[in-house]
């Protein structure tokens, strides 16, 4: 004879909800809590009776946990959705020119020119683009004088050089001695969209891929 509320908690909290029978959804989970319920009151000791507000607070109980059940596989429908609508929105992008934090010079061969941008942190008095060799050496130099902080663009014309591998650039920025911090950005496509983890990721044309976060403007 079970005899007090206790009891049947206790067998609900073992023998009703396990861990590992994911497959048992919310609505079978309250079935079997009325059935333990009901056979609670019909073996109850007439003299010890249940308490109303017993009963009524592992009713409470069980709805609440029915309820959340139910919110987390409504939460998961919607991400799905969600993730399903910003791939297809992602797939906008792909042909797209992008900036990405990066130090490659996207060089044009036929016009002999390449370009970049970068992010100045603060004023400077001058602010020079050195162009790299594959081999770190320098082939070529922008001169852009005075800047204040903000994003900038540059081109750089190759003239004679004939460029033999990837090319990089470096900002050398500065006030006097003190140098000024510049983020160098890179041009390049995206050929590609897809889901990582939940988040949408861009394939891009040199290699490797992006975040959407990472993207720092498109072109």
């Amino acid at each position: 004879m079970i005899s007090s509320t206790s009891s049947a908690t206790s067998v609900l909290d073992t023998g009703s909800a396990p861990k590992a029978n994911a497959a048992d959804d919310a609505a079978s989970a309250q079935d079997r809590f009325l059935k333990l319920l009901v056979a609670q009151l019909n073996n109850q000791d007439p003299m010890n009776p249940m308490d109303n507000a017993q009963m009524t607070s592992q009713i409470a109980q069980i709805n609440t946990v029915t309820g959340i059940q139910q919110l987390n596989e409504t939460v998961k429908g919607l991400a799905g959705q969600f993730a399903a609508q910003q791939l297809m929105q992602g797939s906008a992008m792909v042909g797209r020119n992008v900036l990405v934090a990066d130090n490659t010079l996207a060089f044009d061969a036929e016009n002999k020119s390449g370009g970049g941008a970068f992010d100045l942190a603060g004023s400077a008095a001058g602010v020079q683009v050195q162009v790299l060799d594959a081999n770190n050496k320098q082939v070529g130099t922008v001169e852009l004088g005075a800047l204040k902080a903000g994003r900038y663009n540059f081109e750089w014309q190759a003239g004679d050089y004939e460029a033999t591998g990837p090319l990089r650039f470096k900002v050398m920025a500065a006030n006097g001695e003190a140098a000024v911090d510049a983020v160098p950005l890179a041009v390049d496509q995206v050929t590609a969209v897809s889901m990582d983890n939940g988040a949408l990721a861009l394939q891009l044309s040199r290699g490797g891929t992006s975040s959407y976060s990472a993207i720092k403007a498109i072109l």
